[in-house]
């Protein structure tokens, strides 16, 4: 089968290419920039990806045509595939149908940590030979491809919330029919799609809903939303994770300021202890979330705990880019406020003595129109230092005073070489969705010429 993709360099879609060139498919695709990581991964996959959502893109014959969400009535390749009477489909209902309806389906939802998330359980469900698929929404760390159809009845998917298709406005999760669901935390965001959070909960508890009776809910206790949505109606197994109450079936206890170490409790007595590359309250948490989930794919606690000491964080995740005796780089795909903070938390947990300094693009639409309101900026003070990129940044409420506006790269670069170089000791991150225009590789070369770093 021919199948062209619109939208291939998302990372989800860019799934759906691998996976289906993976089922003996002919893929191609367009998307509106080819941009890394996943035309990466793509060009990897030898799978083409064309420039620009241009009708002709589509050739003679293209077969079936997958639209992702970012295109919409009046984009010139969707009036050509309507036009010509083309077949075509979401991603998600593609990839139900050709490659989930057989699979024991583990989802991973959340608004922040789904692609951590996915990735650890993914590697547990691996170091268990289970020789899981699984389709992560981003480049990670322990796999060459972001996504495989793998050879075991597992299948671990990160499940987005953010609508399907122009034609389908339904949450992508809602295809997935997980046997086992995942529900790390719930807040408001994707202003673009949702007016308020109660719509937000309402597609997770269609989610909660696709689950069998038999099957089950890992979700995190110490959200009050997620409880929210369970009162809606729940009809499987439930449980419960908490950083915070010790009763919860599954807890975790830091044996540090950075949680580079940690022990897992279940049911209240000892069942593993982590010791492990990443650092942060927040990937704590998720590797909490990941242990019971893979308990109920049928992997031991203290198995899949061991595979999180050769757990390699994925790109763009608090990912270190440079390190010298006075200057650490990290990358991280912080877009909420929520993650903002709790990635300044995990660098000053790492590195208690050193000022941090960050680099925010505001590139989501959320980000852009201003719908997180103050909490950005209160979460940008807990910086030294913070330069805010894209539209909106002139008018973001609570934002530090002496935060700097800018929009060319090198003076963002100078900017930050100023902070990091009046003194010992600093930490830069770069915050995007994006690439940054490809600010992060830039620094991290720069930065190796830094005097004194």
């Amino acid at each position: 089968m021919k199948i062209f993709i619109a939208g291939i360099c998302g990372t989800f879609m860019a799934g759906v290419a691998q996976l289906a060139k993976a089922g003996g498919h002919a893929v191609r695709g367009c998307d509106h920039g080819v941009y890394p990581p996943m035309n990466e991964v793509l060009a990897a996959q030898s799978i083409d990806a064309l420039s620009g959502y241009r009708a002709e893109h589509l050739g003679d014959a293209p077969g079936t045509v997958l639209l992702g969400n970012a295109l919409s009535r009046g984009n010139e390749l969707v009036e050509a595939v309507l036009a010509r009477r083309l077949e075509f489909q979401s991603g998600p209902e593609w990839l139900r149908a050709h490659v989930l309806a057989r699979r024991a389906v583990l989802a991973v939802a959340g608004t922040h940590g789904k692609t951590s998330t996915t990735s650890m359980l993914a590697w547990m469900l691996q170091c268990a030979g289970r020789a899981p698929g699984y389709l992560i929404g981003g480049k990670p760390g322990n796999f060459e491809t972001s996504a495989a159809l793998g050879e075991g009845e597992h299948f671990v998917i990160e499940a987005d919330e953010y609508d399907t298709a122009f034609f389908d406005k339904r949450a992508k999760f809602v295809h997935y029919h997980p046997r086992i669901a995942v529900l790390n935390n719930l807040e408001f965001d994707h202003a673009d799609i949702y007016d308020d959070l109660a719509q937000i909960k309402k597609q997770f508890h269609h989610l909660v809903r696709t689950v069998p009776g038999d099957g089950g809910i890992v979700v995190n206790a110490d959200d009050a939303n997620l409880a929210e949505v369970l009162e809606m109606g729940c009809w499987s197994e439930v449980t419960r994770f908490s950083l915070e109450d010790e009763s919860a079936e599954w807890h975790a206890r830091a044996r540090g300021a950075d949680c580079a170490e940690f022990e897992v409790l279940h049911r209240g007595a000892p069942a593993a202890r982590v010791a492990w590359r990443c650092i942060g309250r927040h990937n704590m948490q998720n590797a909490l979330a990941a242990i019971a989930a893979a308990q109920l794919a049928g992997v031991p606690p203290a198995e899949a705990a061991a595979a999180l000491k050769s757990y390699i964080p994925g790109a763009r995740r608090m990912q270190l880019l440079h390190q010298s005796a006075e200057l650490s780089v990290y990358d991280d795909f912080a877009h909420h406020p929520t993650a903002i903070l709790h990635s300044i938390d995990a660098a000053r947990a790492r590195h208690p003595e050193a000022r941090v300094f960050v680099a925010l693009e505001l590139r989501s639409n959320t980000m852009k129109s201003g719908a997180h309101g103050a909490r950005v900026g209160e979460a940008l003070a807990r910086a030294d230092g913070a330069v805010i990129r894209g539209a909106g940044g002139k008018d973001l409420p609570g934002a530090p005073r002496d935060a700097l506006l800018l929009e060319d790269l090198g003076e963002i670069i100078g900017a930050l070489k100023k902070w990091a170089q009046n003194g010992a000791n600093s930490v830069i991150i770069t915050m995007s969705n994006g690439d940054f225009g490809g600010l992060p590789r830039r620094l991290a070369a720069e930065a190796e010429t830094w005097r004194g770093n």
